[in-house]
């Protein structure tokens, strides 16, 4: 079993649109900080940190894809399971699993999210972009 670690998230009114409803850019908003929240509770550390170390500005989303089975509403708290799906050479994909715990126990699935990521550094001759890193080894240690 991979890895996974939990990010909490409470949903407050402006996450939500006129019908009360988790407006749906919120769960990638809420995926994006369970990513870098995962690889921190992994030992990671920061990346503003790892840029200065080692010249890893981060891990920039190349592909999402998101399937919502129920909706969300001010008021609740979700959670956000996280862990690494795949390692390929230069990229990752991550899975995200958002829930809300259900009164008696258990808890219901409100989406599921995949992403696919990449370690980059600036390009040398062209610092304006950002070319994808072989996957570090010691880093990947960490998050298995």
């Amino acid at each position: 079993m991979p890895r996974t670690t939990t990010h909490s998230v409470q949903v407050e009114f402006g996450d939500c649109d006129p019908a009360g409803i988790v407006f749906f850019p919120n769960f990638s908003r809420w995926m994006d900080a369970a990513s870098l929240s995962f690889f921190m509770q992994c030992g990671v550390p920061p990346w503003r940190e790892l840029v200065k170390t080692r010249g890893i500005v981060g891990t920039p989303l190349l592909e999402i894809n998101t399937r919502f089975k129920q909706a969300a509403t001010y008021g609740q708290r979700l959670t956000v399971e996280t862990h690494v799906s795949e390692w390929r050479a230069r990229t990752f994909t991550q899975v995200h699993r958002v829930t809300r715990a259900r009164d008696g126990g258990g808890a219901d699935l409100i989406c599921e999210g995949t992403e696919v990521r990449a370690f980059v550094h600036r390009d040398p001759e062209d610092p304006d972009r950002l070319r994808a890193l072989p996957v570090p080894d010691d880093i990947r240690a960490l998050c298995e």
